[in-house]
């Protein structure tokens, strides 16, 4: 019976002793990282049968247990890696819109100075002191778009640096999961019970490797771990490791971009594939928010560069001169063309270069065409692209066809513009002839590709694609509706591929014409023309003061000027001068426009007047001029005192000049500002909803697997007292014993 006592309290003793050293164990723990509480599982041992009944034999520890549930880890390492990818963005999205929406270093307040120079030019283009104001704006808001450029290439430099670091650290998380894999399947293969410090360690690593990008697990037999992240890549399987890169992108070598290490090169991985935590985070920023944003930043750069040279080589400049003669200089901004990067891995000796289209204007340009064989026109819009055809047996009857299919929407009569097999013309009706030029260019990144039979544009930024088997015939498509030409030279392999990055250094390399800089006489505030009415006029009919559009040169305007005559009973008009050849007439009447064949005579009538442009030239006369009535259209040799150009230069700020003539210059950058602002504020409130989502998550795995200091107080006085009564009961056990002993002897 003493023996039994014995042996019961002694199992009562290491029962009680586990129990100690375990809640001493979760006390000591209770500040690591990732610890999980621990407790005890007691369990009865066999009792033995005897004629009185079963007899208890004490108790054993079964098992230590971990309070653990995967589930909560699950729930809380998600709200962990949502968290820390929406810090990360905030973290980077908030210096963009902090410096876009400074007073002092945003781009408004530098547009509007560089405006209102322009306005002083407009008052006073005969001093040197205006020319050189518009010069100092213009140099102010080059310095402008340079600084934010500048910042934004920080930015971009400083995500690749935060990448680099950031794979090195998820690499260096995933070997400590694959060593502890190792070491969890030796520890419990030799104890058959679960490894909990073990254990713990490993998915205090998930969690922090749930900091830097999504991951999910799923548990082997023998107790490892296999860790995948985005579809389904394997990062650790057991023992294993997959090894992740960040390198220069193959596309775009300043594109620091993760890949996955293989036995034969890097591969590249696709950024939607990377979820969570802050590797995501800094990915999303960069190609949401900061490629968009240097891009909208370039765009507004070349468009006003490109709009204002357009309309700066229409004028004359303070020594007299117009383009096409002497010093002229005809761009006021000067400006790089767009980036082109092939990709490392082109096999071919294809070289792609890009430039940008010559603003057209917001409306009335097209360009007419007849092939070579003479049985088909082809009218184009400038604007975007836009075709009409038409064919017959031949020139006339083609041309008939063509005003068929041409829409009475776009205003033109053709019947009168015939032209020989193979020539091209560019029609600029008057409805053109102002301040009104634009740019395509849009904020986004492309890529041009060939897959052995097709050469492909795709925009980068919703996935629109041009595709033809001609690569001159994609260009023709591109540059109509994207604002910029390709050109290709040498062959590309299947497979090859470049990146065109239309706008995204345009801000960078925008300067003032150093010619410009240097003599501001060199500005062309004056318009190259003036009209005049005949001295011997009898009619009433007055011409305005003219200006010039697109198509504009120094043969516009031959020496002796040209001569306008009113003949009747035609009642039509007709030039007299030498003009460029090819040269149409553009007549518009109310919303219609006849073209003229160059040379010929159009009609006026007197009631209604109308808007003539040839060459370049547009004017308007209205009223009745009589028989032999003339009008002279000449150069403005003394025009000093001119700023008609200046003015239209001016009128850029308020015109349509951006995405394709639906925004001006503040809009534009307003939109970008707010733009920005949205998305940080959408950014920090998402972010402080997953933050309360996830201290919910924390609070739910601490109320299970966290250490309650009180608790285990209670629990160490509880099996305190085990321990002693169990003692006691051993040291009554050993006093019988010895009584028993005592009797016998």
């Amino acid at each position: 019976m003493s023996t039994g006592i014995i042996s019961i309290g002694i199992s009562g003793i290491r029962a009680a002793q586990m129990g100690l050293m375990t809640t001493e164990h979760n006390i000591t723990n209770a500040g690591v990282p990732g610890f999980s509480r621990q407790r005890t599982s007691q369990t009865t041992n066999i009792p033995i049968a005897t004629g009185a009944g079963f007899v208890g034999q004490g108790t054993n520890v079964r098992s230590i247990e971990r309070m653990y549930s995967q589930t909560l880890v699950n729930q809380m390492n998600t709200a962990q890696s949502r968290v820390s990818e929406l810090d990360a963005y905030y973290t980077q999205i908030k210096q963009i819109d902090n410096m876009l929406a400074d007073a002092n270093a945003g781009l408004s307040p530098a547009l509007q100075d560089y405006f209102s120079g322009v306005q002083d030019l407009v008052a006073n283009p005969a001093t040197m002191a205006a020319r050189q104001s518009m010069i100092s704006s213009a140099q102010a808001l080059v310095s402008r778009f340079q600084g934010i450029e500048s910042r934004l290439a920080e930015l971009h430099e400083g995500v690749g640096n935060e990448v680099v670091a950031t794979v090195d650290t998820i690499n260096s998380f995933a070997q400590q999961i694959a060593e502890l894999n190792q070491r969890i399947v030796i520890a419990q293969a030799a104890s058959n019970a679960p490894a909990n410090d073990l254990l713990d360690q490993r998915d205090h690593l998930m969690t922090e490797l749930n900091k830097l990008v999504e991951v999910r697990s799923t548990t082997n037999s023998d107790g490892s771990f296999n860790v995948f992240f985005g579809t389904g890549q394997q990062l650790v399987v057991g023992p294993n490791v997959t090894t992740l890169t960040a390198q220069a992108s193959y596309a775009d070598i300043t594109r620091i971009v993760v890949g996955i290490q293989t036995a034969g090169a890097v591969q590249e991985l696709p950024e939607s594939l990377i979820t969570g935590g802050k590797l995501a985070g800094l990915l999303n920023f960069r190609s949401e928010t900061l490629d968009r944003a240097a891009n909208e930043v370039g765009r507004l750069a070349a468009t006003l560069a490109l709009t204002t040279n357009a309309q700066h080589a229409l004028g004359q400049d303070l020594l007299g001169q117009v383009r096409g003669e002497g010093s002229f200089v005809a761009d006021f901004f000067t400006l790089s063309g767009p980036r082109v990067s092939a990709s490392s891995l082109n096999a071919g000796n294809g070289i792609l270069s890009a430039s940008f289209v010559v603003p057209p204007p917001i409306r009335g340009a097209y360009t007419l065409e007849l092939d070579a064989a003479g049985t088909s026109y082809t009218l184009t819009r400038s604007t975007d692209g836009t075709q009409w055809v038409g064919s017959g047996v031949d020139a006339a009857t083609a041309l008939t066809a063509l005003q068929s299919a041409l829409p009475v929407s776009e205003g033109l009569d053709l019947s009168n513009a015939a032209l020989n097999p193979g020539e091209t013309t560019q029609i600029e009706s008057p409805a053109a002839a102002s301040a009104n030029f634009f740019t395509n260019l849009t904020n986004s990144d492309y890529r041009y590709a060939y897959d052995g039979a097709n050469y492909t544009l795709t925009r980068l930024s919703d996935g629109q694609s041009w595709s033809d088997t001609d690569p001159d015939d994609l260009a023709d498509a591109v540059a109509a509706s994207e604002g910029f030409r390709l050109a290709l030279s040498g062959s590309m392999n299947p497979g090859d591929n470049f990146t065109v990055m239309p706008t995204r250094y345009a801000a960078r390399n925008l300067s003032v014409n150093p010619a410009i800089a240097a003599d501001p006489r060199l500005i062309a505030a004056a318009m190259p023309l003036r009209t005049d009415e005949g001295t011997t006029n009898s009619g009433t009919a007055k011409i305005t003061a003219g200006t010039t559009h697109a198509g504009f040169t120094a043969a516009s305007l031959p020496a002796g000027g040209l001569t306008l005559t009113y003949a009747l009973p035609a009642g039509t008009m007709s030039f007299t001068g030498v003009l460029p050849a090819g040269a149409n007439i553009s007549v518009t009447v109310g919303s219609t426009t006849t073209v003229y064949s160059a040379g010929s005579a159009f009609n006026y009538d007197p009631q209604t007047g109308a808007t003539i442009s040839v060459a370049g030239l547009s004017f308007s006369i209205s009223g009745t001029p009589s028989n032999g009535d003339t009008f002279t259209i000449a150069r403005n040799a003394a025009g000093v005192a001119d700023s008609r150009n200046a003015l239209a230069l001016g009128q850029l700020q308020t015109q349509g000049t951006v995405a394709g003539g639906t925004s001006n210059f503040q809009v534009g950058y307003a939109r970008l500002v707010s733009d920005a602002g949205n998305k940080t504020r959408e950014i920090q409130v998402t972010a402080d909803a997953q933050t309360a989502l996830l201290e919910q998550a924390q609070g739910a795995r601490e109320a299970l697997s966290g250490v309650n200091l009180d608790e285990e107080a209670a629990n160490l006085l509880r099996y305190q007292q085990a321990f002693q009564a169990s003692a006691k009961a051993v040291e009554i056990g050993s006093r019988l014993f010895d009584v028993i002993l005592a009797l016998r002897s």
